[in-house]
């Protein structure tokens, strides 16, 4: 799927301004570029399972590149809420690292291998009242990025919107895991219309964060209910307490 015409105008634009504007690092506020080689290079960790604790029945098997915690958490943010577009790129590529970990797990093919299947990239759906405040659908474009990040190294990937909230639900900021399963139970549907009929592609569910869990495995839900289960689900970054052994990320 082509990148949509208003994300590349969008991330240009972003990309123009540093060039003329004095610009801070989005992660540790550092002078002198949108992020500096030192927070760039948090990003650059292999990807690693992860799980929430407790499970919720369901979860599909995860892998995440960083924990959410200090520059990575800042970045994360000033991408979504701040309107730090560039950040995009370098986002992408982190999810392509645990898309590619998910899938090598799933067949079984050996670290540093590949995979030879078509693989669909699910972007989580966003609330239509997040995607007007932040002007744009940050998962769907960071799915899109991960894509062509997949495929520069050889892979056929596409992102593909396959999943959008059939009912209301409310910002899932603030609320406990079990909070947030019932926010998100029975939320999503599935479109097939998106979705090849080919099976033997790879699904892979795709976000930026997890935390309880709640959010993928409604998607995996969804899917697995049309018949489209998933292969993995991917993320870039995971909170601490479920990022056990991913690299440290103080500021």
């Amino acid at each position: 799927m082509a990148t949509a015409p208003g994300d590349d105008q969008r991330m240009l634009v972003a990309d123009l301004l540093e060039l003329v504007l004095p610009v801070r690092c989005a992660g540790c506020d550092a002078p002198g570029a949108g992020l500096c080689p030192r927070c760039t290079a948090l990003f650059a960790h292999p990807a690693l399972p992860v799980a929430p604790h407790p499970r919720p029945s369901g979860f599909p098997s995860c892998h995440a590149v960083v924990a959410y915690d200090g520059a990575v958490r800042a970045a994360l943010i000033a991408y979504k809420e701040g309107g730090r577009r560039q950040l995009g790129r370098l986002l992408g590529g982190t999810l392509a690292a645990s898309v590619t970990a998910g899938l090598s797990s799933a067949a079984g093919v050996p670290a540093g291998g590949s995979v030879a299947f078509p693989v669909l990239l699910v972007p989580v759906p966003s609330r239509a009242q997040a995607v007007r405040q932040r002007g744009a659908d940050t998962t769907k474009a960071l799915a899109r990025a991960a894509a062509r990040s997949l495929r520069r190294a050889g892979l056929d990937a596409v992102a593909v919107p396959a999943l959008r909230l059939c009912r209301a639900t409310s910002d899932s900021a603030g609320l406990t895991a079990g909070a947030r399963m019932v926010n998100v139970s029975g939320a999503m549907t599935a479109d097939l219309r998106h979705l090849p009929d080919d099976r033997e592609d790879a699904i892979v569910v795709v976000d930026d964060l997890l935390t309880t869990g709640a959010t993928l495995t409604e998607a995996a839900r969804a899917l697995a209910a049309v018949g489209r289960p998933v292969t993995a689900a991917a993320v870039v970054a995971a909170t601490l307490r479920r990022g056990v052994g991913l690299a440290a990320c103080a500021r």
